[in-house]
């Protein structure tokens, strides 16, 4: 399928690089220019706030692809380039480079940013954020050896790992939640305090329903965090994980549809033609669920880069995946399918105080979500009860007796 344009891909991480992988796959023996921000070979994020911060993965095991596959391919990957505007009549990108490029299809990859703490001394020397490798680098650094007081901002996903790591690596950890339980948007209240004690247990003060309000430092650098009900929490290092916001500014700009996030269809085509998205920027509508959604996990990377690839290239594509990531906090493993709201019924099977237990959010009789911990080889079962969409009996999916594909299509 030879193109006078090249495909060009604005984004080098998971997404962007698996898309330039499909387009291959696919036939497409067209120009692929592949272009990125950072000055890295593409690579996976979960390693960096869990193995390669513990230090059991090295730097190389988190890239797509070695180096010398994008040439092998005839992938142009450039590096350290930040795409600056987007003309979608012209079909052209610009460069910070100065280049404008023509592009025959486009993908928008370009993923999302932390947010910032919007509180005095957050510039301090020691406030770190964990997004890209060089955070992880620099944050692997300052973690190793133990010994160090680390205050962690944020008791999501990512301030949750790190809190994990911190500990097992032997610091000394406390952790600030403004939401009455970690994991609360996710998890709701009861599950967010089941994790709550993991962490308690492993020597971690976890604050809840509590705010930070200012960082304080010594010559530059952050010694404490002041809190609505502390003076001062010591700190050598403070970890800041309080969410990401879609990086849309370049689709914005340019007149694209952003509602968080950049807007597609189901098929990830955007309101501009022969422009797509995909991974942690895309809000794709979700035919399962009847809405946009905008997941900012891994799989939806490692699928939507080659859902995208094959809407550019013309077929039929429906990107319709049950939303999935997984987490591993100390001696827990977990997985987690689907989209809960804060109204659902929770339902649980297994041994929720041992740590082996499976989890299920129910609307209406319905499982919206399933979380297994230290349970495995079960995902295929829960996201299917979850495509069924039909009523399921919250006492036999309580009963671990039950065999879950038993539930699968029964009324």
């Amino acid at each position: 399928m030879p193109a006078a344009d090249p495909f060009v891909i604005v984004g080098a991480g998971l997404a962007g690089a698996k898309a330039a992988e499909a387009l291959r796959a696919e036939g497409f023996d067209g120009p692929v220019v592949l272009v990125g921000d950072e000055p890295e070979l593409p690579y996976e994020r979960p390693p960096l706030s869990k193995g390669y911060l513990l230090g059991t993965v090295e730097r190389e095991e988190a890239r797509v692809h070695d180096e010398g596959w994008y040439a092998e391919h005839d992938v142009d990957l450039r590096t350290g380039v930040r795409a600056t505007g987007l003309d979608p009549a012209g079909h052209r990108v610009e460069l910070a480079t100065g280049e404008s490029v023509r592009y025959g299809s486009l993908l928008l990859a370009t993923g999302s940013a932390p947010r910032r703490l919007p509180v005095p001394g957050a510039d301090l020397d020691g406030v770190r954020y964990l997004r890209t490798l060089a955070d992880a680098d620099r944050l692997r650094a300052d973690l190793t050896g133990g010994g160090r007081r680390v205050v962690v901002v944020g008791a999501g996903w990512i301030g949750m790992e790190a809190a994990a790591a911190a500990r097992t690596l032997g610091n000394e950890v406390t952790v600030v939640e403004p939401q009455p339980a970690p994991l609360l948007g996710v998890l709701g209240r009861e599950l967010g305090g089941v994790f709550a004690q993991l962490h308690r247990d492993h020597g971690v003060d976890l604050f809840t329903s509590t705010t930070v309000r200012e960082l304080r430092g010594t010559g530059g650098r952050v010694s404490a965090v002041a809190t609505d009900r502390h003076a001062g929490l010591p700190a050598d290092l403070v970890v800041v994980g309080v969410g990401v916001t879609p990086n849309a500014e370049l689709a914005a700009t340019a007149g694209l549809e952003v509602q968080n996030g950049v807007v597609t269809d189901a098929t990830l085509r955007t309101s501009a033609p022969g422009v797509c998205a995909a991974g942690d920027v895309a809000a794709a509508f979700s035919p399962l669920f009847g809405r946009h959604l905008r997941v900012e996990h891994w799989a939806n990377a490692l699928h939507g880069g080659p859902a995208a690839a094959r809407a550019m290239l013309g077929q039929e594509v429906l990107h319709d995946r049950v939303p999935y990531f997984f987490t591993d906090q100390y001696d827990w493993g977990m997985e987690y399918s689907g989209v809960a709201s804060p109204d659902d019924t929770v339902v649980c099977r297994g041994d929720v105080e041992g740590g082996a237990f499976l989890a299920f959010w129910l609307s209406g009789g319905r499982v919206t979500a399933g979380m297994n911990v230290n349970v495995w080889d079960v995902t295929e079962p829960v996201q299917a009860l979850i495509r069924s969409r039909r009523p399921v009996d919250p006492a036999r999916l309580a009963d671990a007796d039950v065999p879950l594909e038993e539930l699968v299509g029964t009324g």
